[in-house]
């Protein structure tokens, strides 16, 4: 199978598995929860562990707290991962709606250049999207990580594809 194949192959596979996360965002979202949970149990296990090599009494006590607070943190995910998708979720809105006000002010700050109306209408409807999601949290946050882990698939799998075709039309080059 010649390179371009391989990575034409990566593409499409990536864009079915795209497609099948939107087309169970809920269940998608709750395996991204559960695998942050274990991933998050696991640090916080090995925090606790290497606190007991840690020099003096203050850092081993902080460094097992810190352990036991990501550890905690993890089976929390784990043991309710709807909850957990709610707390993500809110995450990442919060993060949306801080880029989106950065955005705009900016924008602001470039009043003057061309680029104004781009970073404007950029942080406008990033607020939007931030709004939007709190508006329908519930329903949103069931769904969210599998809709954004659906859609980077799909844009990675068509990246993949262009690639592929690329490298084949200029295979010589590369």
């Amino acid at each position: 199978m010649s390179e371009w194949t391989r990575w034409l192959v990566a593409g499409l596979l990536s864009i079915a598995l795209g497609a099948l996360a939107l087309g169970n965002a809920v269940a998608v979202s709750i395996g991204i929860v559960w695998v942050t949970g274990s991933m998050l149990l696991l640090a916080g296990g090995v925090q606790m562990i290497l606190g007991f090599s840690d020099t003096g009494l203050g850092n081993k006590v902080l460094s097992m707290m810190l352990g036991s607070l990501i550890a905690v943190l993890g089976i929390s995910f784990m043991r309710n991962p709807l909850k957990g998708t709610m707390s993500i979720t809110a995450v990442i809105t919060f993060v949306i709606a801080f880029a989106g006000v950065l955005r705009l002010f900016w924008a602001f700050r470039m009043r003057q250049t061309g680029y104004y109306w781009m970073m404007l209408i950029s942080g406008s409807l990033s607020i939007l999207l931030a709004g939007f999601i709190l508006a329908n949290f519930l329903q949103a946050s069931e769904r969210l990580l599998g809709i954004l882990l659906g859609i980077e698939l799909i844009f990675n799998g068509g990246a993949l594809s262009v690639l592929a075709l690329f490298l084949r039309a200029h295979t010589d080059e590369y």
